[in-house]
């Protein structure tokens, strides 16, 4: 129990709107009344999110990014509270919640595991558990590479709105990739302002495109991605709203000019407090233009 503190605070539990965000609006998208699917997408998806976490943490432990100097985000490996040991244990127990929760999400959605829909669907979750560790786990980690942004959009906006819309329905529209594209592109967001604070403890030991392009050039790249997402959002609302209270998710659109003027103003560790505001805004988006579908349809 005394180590309980020191597991949640590895377990960065303030990163879990976001990854909720797009699974929620495509569960509310596809107008999901199933309880045991809603229930084993919410905690597959937490400890996707948690495993990312952890391993996040002890692959940057192990590779010398987090070290005691490092001001802004200091963490329980860093810190002597928790051993590496402790750190691989607590990977192998999310990794068998991962599997548990993944296989009954697949059992409730179709009703086995033996069909063709359902193997996919458990091989696109062995992926997500993969992808979860190598981030900066194993021999050569993509996020070390330059490569999170490319599987931020894969699994934060395309496989979490689509998978949460397809357990439920089965079928996919194009349409979606649009909410998709634009919750990707806002987690994207997340990860570009975290790198852009984290340049300098970064620098000779990761490469991330903040250190590609430059700190100016990555702000101009930040803009592109709210301002993208929001372009893509508005095209999806004219052509695809069910009714207008979806339109209410313009009201999110302060919060996010006010994180955009943040970042481009703001160096450092001055950046943190722009993370959970664009967490909690896109979390709040995914809501307002979720549920509106929802309570319309099964009305």
């Amino acid at each position: 129990m005394k180590k309980l503190p020191l597991v949640l605070r590895s377990m960065r539990l303030r990163t879990l709107p976001l990854s909720l965000a797009g699974v929620i609006l495509g569960l509310l998208l596809a107008d999901c009344t199933s309880w045991t699917v809603i229930l084993f997408t919410l905690l597959t998806t937490v400890c996707l999110q948690i495993l990312s976490n952890i391993s996040n943490e002890l692959g940057d432990y192990l590779t010398g990014v987090d070290t005691d100097e490092r001001t802004v985000a200091a963490y329980s490996l860093v810190q002597g509270g928790l051993s590496v040991k402790d750190e691989r244990r607590l990977i192998a127990l999310f990794v068998v919640l991962c599997c548990t929760f993944g296989a009954l999400l697949v059992w409730s959605s179709f009703g086995t595991l033996f069909a063709l829909q359902p193997i996919i669907m458990l091989l696109l979750g062995a992926g997500a558990i993969v992808a979860a560790m190598r981030y900066t786990l194993g021999r050569n980690p993509y996020g070390y590479r330059g490569w999170g942004d490319l599987f931020v959009l894969i699994f934060f906006g395309w496989v979490s709105v689509m998978g949460g819309y397809y357990v439920v329905t089965h079928t996919l529209s194009v349409w979606l990739l649009l909410p998709a594209s634009a919750v990707g592109f806002f987690s994207i967001g997340v990860l570009n302002v975290n790198n852009i604070r984290d340049m300098e403890s970064d620098a000779g030991k990761r490469i991330t495109v903040p250190l590609k392009i430059g700190e100016h050039n990555a702000k101009i790249y930040h803009t592109i991605l709210i301002g993208g997402g929001w372009l893509m959002l508005i095209i999806y609302l004219c052509f695809q709203a069910v009714t207008g209270w979806q339109w209410l998710c313009l009201l999110t659109l302060p919060l996010y000019a006010r994180h955009l003027h943040g970042v481009l103003t703001r160096t450092g560790s001055r950046l943190d407090t722009m993370l959970p505001l664009l967490v909690i805004s896109t979390f709040i988006l995914s809501l307002l233009l979720g549920l509106p579908h929802l309570l319309t349809n099964i009305h």
